[in-house]
């Protein structure tokens, strides 16, 4: 403000400020930004995209909000928050909600729906999520609660007889295949060539890494877990740790292979063009941790306003 408009602002009212639009003007922003998300999306918003992040403080104290638990920074010993944030086709917000930092993601999602559905009148929209909050929990209070939605699916953990399925018939590039899971639920499966080389890369790369520290020795049996690329580990002995190269070489079937798992009348197709569109929140949430960058049409946003 100095720099360019010759005002010097102190700190202390920057914070009064935010008290002042968290306590009086916060409902009245969020209703304005809603209703410029439906107007751009022509008035209904038939499918939402919903996804957590988390938020860490420097500093080591906790209170009723900030506490230590999972971090998707890595930042295991810093207080922290869960942000929840729910967009439309194209990114564009709806709404968000925090939570306490030692929450279960996975106990978020209906609890968030129901109050933002609330809050803006929206009818029961198609909900697409990562498999992050993919549990049978989850799944059967979307079903109860009337929703339709598409989640992603951890297809290497499935059944044997489901993932023989999703394995007998390989898959040309951008070919889909659809199996039926029970009455209610298909998986769709997608086979991507420029998948592959990501995949095959990412295994290569995790490969090298568990080379590279048994080579060092800083890879022990204490500290071994069944996380990423420690599944093609094996214990020898007592203390004596090698690769599984072998269940390396197996697992490059799965390479370029994405599954999703809905409830949806949408064609496969449809169910995976819709997935594809989570990358929107994910960008915001990026942009969220690092800077601020807005496009819209000011115009209209103000006219609104």
């Amino acid at each position: 403000m100095y720099r360019y408009q010759g005002v010097s602002l102190n700190k202390d009212s920057v914070y009064r400020f935010l008290d002042k639009l968290n306590n009086q003007l916060k409902d009245k922003v969020e209703q304005i930004t809603f209703n410029h998300t439906r107007r751009i999306l022509g008035g209904n918003i038939s499918v939402v995209f919903y996804d957590m992040t988390t938020l860490y403080f420097e500093a080591s104290d906790e209170d009723d909000l900030r506490k230590t638990g999972f971090s998707k920074d890595g930042k295991h010993s810093n207080p922290q928050i869960f942000l929840g944030l729910l967009v439309g086709l194209g990114g564009y917000t709806i709404g968000y909600d925090i939570f306490e930092g030692n929450t279960y993601e996975g106990h978020t999602l209906i609890p968030f729906l129901e109050k933002i559905s609330t809050k803006f009148n929206i009818e029961k929209p198609i909900v697409v999520a990562d498999s992050g909050l993919l549990s049978n929990e989850n799944i059967k209070a979307l079903q109860e609660q009337g929703y339709e939605y598409i989640l992603g699916a951890r297809i290497k953990n499935k059944t044997n007889k489901i993932k023989e399925k999703i394995l007998q018939t390989p898959l040309k590039d951008d070919q889909i295949k659809t199996i039926k899971k029970d009455e209610n639920t298909r998986i769709i499966i997608s086979y991507s060539k420029k998948r592959v080389k990501k995949d095959t890369h990412n295994r290569e790369r995790g490969l090298k890494r568990l080379e590279k520290r048994i080579k060092s020795g800083k890879l022990t049996k204490s500290n071994i877990n069944n996380r990423g690329y420690n599944k093609y580990l094996k214990l020898k002995g007592e203390v004596s740790i090698a690769i599984d190269y072998d269940k390396y070489e197996k697992d490059n079937k799965w390479d370029g292979l994405k599954g999703c798992i809905t409830n949806s009348k949408l064609s496969g197709s449809q169910i995976i063009e819709n997935y594809a569109n989570l990358w929107h929140i994910e960008k915001a949430f990026r942009m969220s941790k690092t800077d601020l960058r807005i496009t819209a049409n000011i115009s209209s946003f103000t006219k609104e306003n």
